[in-house]
């Protein structure tokens, strides 16, 4: 069972073509669930169902507006998403660069 609240889970969540396409739009600016299926090739209920995984990952947050629920991406989900890639980066950088010093001292 996929767990979307787990540490893991917000790559999960990225995993779904969908929940990418809901991101790319609450990026550009915060919307009504009814605003996002106009949208995108899904059902109203199926988008409720992908901002639901979204908001137990942290990314996205709610707040109601009289009768409708407005969804934005949430900054610290998305600083916490943006460092772990941080990190990945800084990571792979600094094997490359060690790659390369091996490499060199190999040469001479």
């Amino acid at each position: 069972m996929v767990t979307y609240g787990s540490p893991d889970g917000v790559w999960d969540a990225l995993g779904d073509r969908t929940r990418r396409a809901i991101l790319e739009r609450l990026a550009e600016r915060p919307c009504a669930v009814g605003e996002l299926a106009d949208q995108l090739p899904v059902s109203r209920p199926a988008v409720s169902q992908h901002l639901k995984v979204l908001k137990d990952t942290g990314l996205v947050h709610d707040e109601t507006v009289g009768t409708r629920r407005i969804y934005r991406l949430d900054p610290a989900g998305v600083r916490a998403l943006r460092d772990q890639l941080d990190t990945f980066w800084n990571r792979a950088l600094a094997n490359y660069e060690t790659a390369i010093e091996d490499s060199a001292e190999e040469e001479t």
